[in-house]
């Protein structure tokens, strides 16, 4: 598991959002069902892709704290035409440890990262968003599927 690490400019982001706690994992489907339909009202999109994106604090063990947000959302250049119960956001640029990630187990993978590569890594987490890049290899529903797994970290200072 070894990762890209690069740095990463700012994102600009529309989708829809929502708040679930660790237990709700059932809940993101329902997300990209109300998100799906939708996405071709948004006026400025950058690309095809599309982005999964959590926003949570972690504890001091490295896992989120019981409630955190995600989003169901695209990249768009500007914040003009946000469709109607949409909402944006600002990725910030900094940092992050790119991983690929194959399959549909993605609660493996990011614990995985987070208690093998991680500790052992050079760096932690920053607090910034959590996203996923989901481009022309991403196969919803498929142990084919790959996809880009953004973790925001920094340098440990030592």
């Amino acid at each position: 598991m070894t990762p890209k690490i690069k740095e990463y400019p700012i994102l600009k982001v529309i989708g829809l959002s929502t708040h679930i706690k660790l237990n709700e994992q059932h809940k993101i489907p329902m997300l990209w069902k109300l998100f799906m339909p939708r996405k071709q009202e948004l006026k400025h999109l950058v690309s095809n892709e599309l982005i999964a994106m959590q926003i949570f604090s972690l504890s001091q063990n490295g896992k989120p704290k019981e409630e955190f947000e995600i989003w169901a959302c695209a990249e768009v250049n500007d914040f003009t035409d946000i469709p109607l119960d949409m909402k944006s956001f600002t990725i910030p640029s900094g940092k992050y440890a790119v991983f690929v990630h194959k399959g549909m187990d993605a609660s493996k993978t990011y614990q995985q990262i987070m208690t093998e590569w991680l500790p052992t890594s050079g760096y932690e987490i920053d607090d910034r968003p959590h996203f996923q890049i989901m481009g022309a290899t991403y196969k919803n529903g498929s142990s084919d599927s790959e996809e880009d797994f953004y973790v925001p970290i920094v340098t440990i200072k030592e």
